[in-house]
């Protein structure tokens, strides 16, 4: 079922990543986690669908996006960085896998971290965060989507890996088996994960070899 709905806030919270606030529209659930199908109500990109997660909570008066875009690509992204409040969205209902199982790590590659921002902020909401931690992998620091955010939430629980910048206080790479080892994961335990489909591939097998039951990685089904 497709949904219109009208834009009450729109804002930047890093240099390329938007934050949406929309009306919702009665009735609608989702878990947190999930995503839905938006296009934008404009001539020519109503057809264009695309995957967007709620990082608004079921139980909020509004639902909430936050979407990385890239201004320099003609299509929907570029067109995203154009609208303003009173604009209208088109939704679809829920859908996907990432929903919590219980406690464990969440690992997240850019804007792969945005299903565990609801998932987080639902945890927190509940004083049910502590024992989670998160391993955020970005190119740069100003990539960081909610740093001072999850900061709040997860404190020293939240480990930051940058591939494409050198920083005193950042880990620099990318999170692979030996960097998960050091960091002593416990493999009994739950592990999230949402990112660029080559980190997905690479870290999905090393998981693995770490002993971590398969029932127990969290992953979007591509199905």
């Amino acid at each position: 079922m497709e949904h219109r709905i009208a834009l009450k806030k729109v804002e930047y919270v890093t240099h390329n990543v938007l934050h949406l606030i929309a009306e919702k529209p009665k009735g609608y659930s989702f878990s947190p986690g999930q995503a839905t199908e938006v296009s934008i109500d404009k001539e020519g990109f109503r057809a264009k669908k695309r995957p967007f997660t709620f990082t608004s909570l079921p139980e909020d008066e509004d639902l909430e996006f936050t979407i990385k875009i890239y201004p320099s690509h003609d299509g929907v992204t570029k067109e995203l960085h154009h609208l303003k409040v009173g604009d209208c969205l088109l939704i679809g209902d829920a859908w996907g896998t990432i929903q919590y199982k219980g406690p464990g790590v969440f690992i997240a590659g850019g804007a792969g971290v945005t299903p565990f921002i609801a998932i987080l902020k639902d945890l927190n909401r509940k004083g049910k965060l502590a024992g989670h931690r998160l391993f955020f992998a970005n190119q740069k620091e100003k990539d960081i989507i909610y740093k001072n955010k999850l900061k709040t939430w997860l404190g020293d629980d939240v480990v930051h890996m940058l591939s494409k910048e050198d920083k005193d206080h950042v880990p620099h790479g990318h999170i692979n088996r030996a960097f998960l080892e050091q960091q002593q994961i416990d493999s009994s335990g739950y592990v999230y994960l949402c990112g660029p489909p080559a980190m997905m591939d690479a870290l999905s097998a090393e998981i693995y070899a770490l002993g971590v039951p398969k029932d127990h990685l969290i992953t979007e089904d591509p199905e």
